[in-house]
């Protein structure tokens, strides 16, 4: 996954308004835009997640009682970046609209008649 933290950096959080006319330019269906547009934003979503998992599998202490619970800063510093994220969906919507998302089509299959 490329580096997250300088990618969003200049992505406003914030759902904002998009022109579906522009929008579909691409793809020349607007529905084939939002298609591409979620399947990155899934992808995203699970790049982000492992990253998050794996960032806080630092911290895990295995210990059998709930008393023990410690408050790690450095832990809660990851937890607060990764909750200021702009949304997978918005992210993926910004690399579309910048023409960052690459896509093709499968050949279709002709059944021999």
């Amino acid at each position: 996954m490329t580096d997250i933290k300088s990618k969003v950096q200049t992505i406003d959080p914030n759902i904002s308004a998009r022109d579906v006319n522009y929008m579909s330019r691409q793809t020349s269906n607007i529905y084939e835009s939002l298609v591409l547009i979620s399947k990155r934003a899934k992808q995203l979503g699970m790049d982000i997640k492992q990253e998050l998992h794996n960032k806080l599998e630092e911290f895990a202490v295995s210990s059998d009682t709930i008393e023990e619970v410690n408050e790690n800063k450095e832990q809660i510093e990851i937890s607060k970046f990764y909750e200021r994220l702009p949304s997978p969906t918005i992210i993926a919507t910004e690399e579309f609209l910048a023409n960052e998302l690459y896509h093709r089509y499968k050949e279709k299959k002709t059944r021999p008649q």
